[in-house]
């Protein structure tokens, strides 16, 4: 059985549509919506493809209309594409982001899973590094062969004595410095962390179709180009730059 790992998609379409592995069973972490221009077609993939999907942070707060207040950086970003999101989902779309489990165990091919967005101890919002020591004591008493996470946006795969904790990455929005799309797949038992390149530009520009604010525009292009969130500098006339990215997205707004 192959089976393809998803998570953090946040609603760029162009990453999720460059995947193109060929999967018996899809398995989303959460994270479908915000940040990105497009959530539409990505609720609508996920609802068609895959057999399990848990609720992420950003599907919780955009569920629940949950006000957001942030100055800068990716809670900036929450706060300025939250009720943009919402403005595009009809009343089902929602609906279904809100009804998605936050934990999920099940049996697979004779394997047992734990799915979970964050953590066992905090579903949604704990952050927990790679670090073997520190996922043992969040899955200590869950006799299942794998662990499948996300939410910190890291990709990797260790073993936690007899289980597998598995973080596929984010598929559409990276942080690291690397603007690859990120997935994982199973395949028979064997692990693959894999990444692939995508139309970024093509998810720049679907930011024109958004209510998105300008300044938010500006640092979503410089995330999806570049891989990483890149501090605002102060340009000619005191206007705020974002390293280049200003005069291209402004273009789109």
């Amino acid at each position: 059985m192959r089976i393809l790992i998803i998570s953090d998609i946040h609603s760029n379409w162009p990453a999720l549509a460059a995947v193109q592995e060929p999967f018996d069973v899809c398995l989303c972490v959460g994270d479908l919506v915000e940040y990105g221009p497009q959530p539409i077609e990505v609720i609508q993939w996920v609802r068609e493809r895959a057999l399990h999907c848990v609720r992420g942070n950003h599907d919780h707060g955009t569920a629940q209309n949950i006000d957001v207040f942030g100055v800068g950086g990716f809670r900036y970003l929450t706060m300025a594409t939250r009720h943009s999101t919402i403005e595009l989902l009809n009343a089902d779309d929602r609906r279904y982001l809100a009804d998605l489990p936050t934990v999920k165990l099940f049996t697979l091919a004779g394997k047992r899973y734990l799915m979970v967005h964050a953590s066992p101890r905090d579903p949604l919002d704990e952050y927990v590094p790679a670090d073997a020591a520190q996922w043992a004591t969040r899955i200590a008493g869950f006799a299942v062969d794998y662990v499948l996470v996300g939410h910190t946006h890291q990709q990797f795969s260790m073993d936690v004595g007899k289980t597998k904790v598995i973080n596929p990455g984010s598929l559409g929005l990276q942080r690291d410095g690397n603007p690859m799309a990120r997935y994982a797949i199973i395949d028979n038992g064997q692990i693959e962390l894999k990444q692939i390149e995508y139309d970024y530009e093509a998810t720049v520009a679907a930011l024109g179709n958004t209510s998105f604010d300008l300044k938010a525009k500006q640092m979503l292009a410089d995330v999806y180009r570049t891989g990483r969130y890149v501090h605002p500098t102060t340009g000619v006339n005191g206007h705020t730059e974002m390293n280049g990215s200003y005069a291209k997205v402004k273009a789109i707004a």
